[in-house]
């Protein structure tokens, strides 16, 4: 009998120095903060990704985002429950980039701009350029505003993270609000 129980003592340790066995209070990979009670920032983790699903009934507020872990996940997007983008920031204490979304069929729908120069717009081009698209809830692409049934997704720029940035923060006002 203590041979079996000895045999068992030691699968049991070497599972968990192999991560066989998990912790079932394994700490989440980042502490949010937001600047209303009813905002809701849910995060999902898919390989070395993380997503952001952003609630905010008010339409304007702002979230911190801080890493736990030691570094940042390769992709970071951003999925806003809202009907409109008037305005998103994203500032890692450093860099500050934003953006807007118009509510009309402009050529130019999606305007961002670094550091507060509104008049010195970023293209394609910039390591801080964010891609903005509007999904509907089935996955298609919207076209109209205000969404319906949808969010706008962002996929924030590698350049924000370059020096591993203890967090972000990330501010929005829905047209609608």
């Amino acid at each position: 009998m203590p041979k079996l129980f000895i045999v068992a003592f030691i699968v049991v340790v070497l599972a968990n120095m192999c991560g066989v066995i998990a912790d079932d209070k394994e700490s989440p990979p980042f502490k949010i903060t937001t600047k209303r009670d009813n905002d809701k920032v849910e995060v999902k983790i898919e390989k070395d990704q993380a997503i952001f699903l952003v609630h905010s009934p008010n339409g304007i507020s702002q979230a911190v985002i801080e890493r736990v872990n030691e570094k940042w996940p390769e992709v970071i997007v951003l999925k806003l429950y809202l009907t409109g983008l008037e305005s998103f920031r994203v500032s890692n204490g450093k860099v500050t980039v934003d953006a807007s979304v118009s509510s009309h069929n402009d050529k130019q729908r999606v305007r961002l701009w670094r550091d507060g120069k509104e008049d010195a717009p970023l293209d394609i081009k910039s390591p801080y350029w964010m891609e903005i698209g509007m999904v509907g809830d089935d996955g298609k692409p919207l076209k109209t505003i205000p969404l319906k049934n949808g969010h706008f997704q962002i996929q924030l720029p590698k350049a924000c993270f370059e020096d591993n940035p203890k967090s972000i923060t990330i501010n929005w006002i829905d047209f609608y609000r």
